[in-house]
């Protein structure tokens, strides 16, 4: 169908678009898009915090005041520790630097998919769905044409990291690539500018980067929802096997569960652990003390052998909860996150553990793009009434 406007009316059309898009134009400045080599403009610190481009900086920050414990020296080339309530940074090293997160960017996978997939649905896993799976990934033990349950699937996730159950949670939910975009949406939704999702799995690829301050803020936002922190704090499962029955299976974060020789950690919560050999080892957990939670991020520590990840996070998490109230903030996980518009309500800094799905925060271009679906509503109202109805083919 070609619709066709004399000279006149798309002069006039023109006209009344431009106008409007003039007249918006400094709704838009305000939002400001940021960028993916720094702190966006407009994302200046929340009241009481430096500002977001001080965690830019290389090296070590802290602020102690009189009587702080001094912060531990660490091998891992980045970690960040954080108030998983207020989100405020007490300490971090190269907080921003870019590094394969392996599977800890399993979090951000949870954090998209889980909302969309009930947990009690069952699904016969075609040979499909499988297909994909890196050389040497850890696997839960997923088989073709074996019914699950997504909660099944998601404890392989959790306690396993399995790659095949996420590859089957994925295909359930839009498929490889599409999830790997509603992930990367996601990461900019809730202010982590520093991640790049190749693959949902984590599972080393070109280019796939995150770094310590995106992943603390997975981990936090990860706690405030109920079944996320229920499946992460869990240390053991059964899993249904390939002749019918099931097998247990146990959660590989050995700071939750005591395992291979680490202590388990008094009060952690969870969150996941990972390893390849392009990222070594990379750890996000989350403690509970006397009414405060913290959250830490360690990446790829250089000394210390393959626990040296969980022996970093204890000693970060012991300084935190000793120095809490005696340093002042470095910076703030909420830094980056979308700011609301004037007289927009901000969402509070400790939302409840159920909370709605973050999606984008865009009311600047869809506020364009109703103003323009409106001024042509109303063109095309004066025009038919001008000159009557407009010829179709």
């Amino acid at each position: 169908m070609t619709i066709g406007f004399t000279s006149r009316a798309a002069a006039s059309t023109c006209a009344l678009c431009t106008a409007g898009l003039l007249a918006l134009a400094p709704a838009a400045a305000i939002a400001g898009t940021g960028a993916d080599t720094g702190p966006p403009p407009g994302t200046g610190p929340r009241a009481g915090t430096p500002p977001a481009a001080l965690l830019y900086r290389s090296g070590t920050h802290v602020r102690p005041r009189a009587g702080a414990p001094e912060v531990p020296e660490l091998s891992a080339r980045s970690w960040l520790v954080a108030d998983a309530g207020t989100g405020t940074v007490l300490a971090a090293h190269d907080a921003h630097r870019r590094l394969p997160p392996a599977s800890t960017l399993k979090t951000l996978f949870a954090l998209t998919v889980l909302p969309v997939l009930p947990a009690g649905v069952r699904h016969q896993v075609s040979e499909r769905e499988l297909r994909g799976i890196g050389s040497g990934s850890s696997l839960v033990g997923v088989a073709e044409n074996r019914t699950y349950r997504v909660s099944d699937l998601w404890n392989g996730v959790f306690l396993s990291s399995g790659n095949d159950a996420v590859r089957v949670l994925a295909a359930l939910s839009g498929g490889w690539r599409a999830t790997a975009e509603r992930m990367q949406t996601k990461a900019r939704a809730l202010g982590a500018r520093d991640t790049r999702v190749k693959s949902p799995d984590g599972y080393d690829a070109p280019g796939q980067v995150s770094s310590a301050f995106d992943l603390a803020v997975f981990g936090r936002a990860g706690l405030r929802n109920s079944e996320f922190a229920r499946y992460c704090a869990r240390t053991e499962a059964r899993f249904p096997g390939r002749d019918g029955g099931s097998y247990g299976i146990r959660n590989t974060n050995r700071l939750l569960t005591g395992a291979d020789g680490v202590e388990r950690y008094r009060g952690l919560v969870g969150v996941k652990n990972g390893y390849t050999s392009n990222a070594g080892h990379t750890l996000v957990a989350a403690a509970r003390r006397d009414g405060r939670t913290l959250v830490v991020t360690v990446m790829n520590p250089r000394s210390g052998g393959a626990h040296a990840v969980y022996e970093e996070a204890r000693s970060l998490l012991d300084w935190g909860f000793e120095a809490a109230g005696r340093v002042d903030p470095v910076g703030s996980l909420d830094a980056l996150r979308a700011r609301p518009l004037p007289g927009q309500q901000a969402e509070p800094a400790a939302a409840p553990a159920v909370r709605r799905d973050d999606g984008p925060d865009r009311p600047v271009p869809w506020t364009i793009v109703g103003a323009a679906l409106l001024g042509g509503a109303g063109v095309a109202l004066f025009l038919r009434i001008k000159w009557g109805p407009v010829p179709t083919d």
